[in-house]
């Protein structure tokens, strides 16, 4: 495997990916493959978006196609917003939106929290799902410019920061999306030449 279709829209999640995987794998994005930014994403679960998306491009592209969604999931709303993390708010995908929200639902409980990124290749050998997560707590105000999503309200386990007052290597060295990358890298060790 030389090269793969990096399936999604999102900007910070294409500069994370290509700052995660390998050099020598040429990522190429939707619109080199003629691909809306937004793929079908109708699934209930992480795991099933991730697939639906990869599909949908595989199938038009016929190439190797990697393709994530990612989750945050908060204990005291039972696992909301979960699946619908970037659409919490509403369809308009807003993330100060989705963040209010987050907040103010949780006024008054607990605050622990995961993010969870599942990671779909699908290749000419088959589908392959890689997971990782980490746990941390919400803060009770936004702090951070930088990442993106519930970044600024995300502090890993161990931690004083934010993801959003990380520098971009600190926050890779330790993420969810890192977690899973090095186990779909791990298995990718042997075919990317």
């Amino acid at each position: 495997m030389r090269k793969a279709v990096l399936c999604t829209g999102n900007k910070g999640k294409v500069a994370e990916l290509r700052a995660l995987l390998p050099e020598k794998l040429e990522l190429i994005d939707l619109d080199a493959v003629g691909l809306p930014a937004d793929l079908p994403e109708t699934g209930d679960t992480l795991e099933a978006n991730a697939l639906q998306k990869a599909r949908y491009a595989h199938e038009r592209c016929d190439l190797p196609c990697i393709a994530d969604d990612t989750g945050l999931e908060v204990d005291a709303l039972n696992g909301a917003p979960g699946v619908f993390s970037a659409r919490y708010a509403g369809a308009a995908r807003d993330p100060q939106a989705n963040m209010g929200r987050l907040l103010t639902e949780l006024a008054g409980k607990g605050r622990t929290a995961r993010f969870r990124t599942v990671i779909a290749l699908i290749d000419d050998t088959g589908e392959q799902t890689f997971e990782g997560s980490v746990s941390g707590t919400i803060t009770e105000l936004p702090r951070g410019d930088g990442g993106f999503g519930y970044d600024p309200v995300f502090v890993p386990e161990g931690g004083k920061l934010t993801f959003a007052e990380m520098d971009k290597e600190a926050k890779n060295a330790i993420s969810h999306r890192r977690r899973a990358v090095d186990k779909l890298v791990a298995y990718l060790s042997d075919r990317v030449r």
